[in-house]
């Protein structure tokens, strides 16, 4: 019997998309910021399952990612749990036939669990700091922000979709690098891990900011269909100095396009689970018609 192989937990889908995928790898499967390709196998492997199968995720306006170099994707926290941003990632590399590959910003406290921060640093997901987010942009690659930071996830369920203060450190670095603003909004989180309540003794043991506790008590995200939407790119003027008030008028345009995402993906949420989906028009949020991207599997079909 051979040394195990993390080649062996990759599916066929993921390997075929791999070999598509624009990064830079070299004989060893790395990449110039430490990106493992066999980890990503792996990695995008167990998020096929969960945006395949488990959440059955539909994907629109998919179309507003660029194919190709720099963007700044921003939308809302969802959820107890950072699910939306495996499935994000998910969409960008199941959901159209060119992969693409973007990093999140992790917490600082998931740095210090055990095997969690090199795991995240092989798959390409790595500290919030400015440095590595401008490195990323200039070198032609895709960002994920969540500008509510902990304080999104960690919203209790009476307050679902409701956003909460904008960080600004996003926009300057947008400006700094020249890179566009992608908006978007994950909907079903919030209804696939109702938090009711924070276990705030849990929380301190584990060096989290909070501990999500459902009315089911486990804090495991229930099997329910979820949705993004991405709206046109954003473009704003400047070089990353100018005065915060101005920096702070663009970070508002930029929630005030999410929020109006996530109200319409709200409503066309409730529609599906109702029975009804019919075809949504173009307007002023910029996402795209209401037809989810064609993807391979399950997510082509309702639940």
């Amino acid at each position: 019997m051979g040394p195990f192989r993390l080649e062996t937990l990759t599916s066929r889908d993921v390997r075929d998309r791999l070999e598509r995928l624009e990064l830079p790898f070299n004989q060893y499967g790395m990449d110039p910021f430490g990106i493992s390709k066999k980890h990503l196998g792996v990695f995008y492997s167990m998020l096929e399952v969960f945006y395949k199968n488990y959440f059955r995720v539909k994907c629109f306006g998919i179309d507003n990612v660029p194919e190709r170099g720099s963007a700044m994707l921003v939308g809302n926290h969802s959820g107890g749990l950072p699910v939306d941003g495996g499935m994000v990632l998910a969409s960008l590399f199941f959901a159209r036939d060119l992969p693409r590959h973007a990093t999140g910003m992790v917490e600082k406290f998931a740095g210090n669990w055990p095997f969690v921060s090199e795991w995240f640093s092989r798959v390409g997901q790595l500290p919030g700091l400015p440095e590595h987010a401008v490195r990323l942009l200039q070198d032609g690659r895709l960002l994920m922000i969540f500008p509510e930071g902990a304080r999104g996830t960690g919203k209790l369920f009476k307050d679902r979709y409701r956003l909460v203060q904008f960080g600004t450190g996003f926009m300057r670095i947008a400006l700094q690098t020249g890179a566009p603003i992608v908006p978007f909004a994950f909907i079903g989180g919030e209804e696939a891990l109702p938090t009711v309540y924070h276990a705030k003794t849990l929380a301190k043991l584990v060096g989290a900011p909070y501990w999500p506790v459902p009315p089911y008590l486990v804090p495991f995200p229930l099997p329910l269909g979820c949705e993004i939407h991405y709206g046109k790119p954003m473009h704003f003027p400047g070089t990353g100095r100018e005065p915060d008030e101005v920096i702070e008028g663009y970070v508002e345009q930029v929630k005030s396009v999410v929020e109006l995402l996530v109200l319409r993906g709200c409503a066309l949420h409730r529609q599906r689970n109702d029975g009804t989906f019919p075809q949504e028009p173009e307007d002023s949020s910029g996402s795209s018609s209401s037809a989810p991207s064609s993807t391979s599997g399950p997510t082509d079909s309702e639940p």
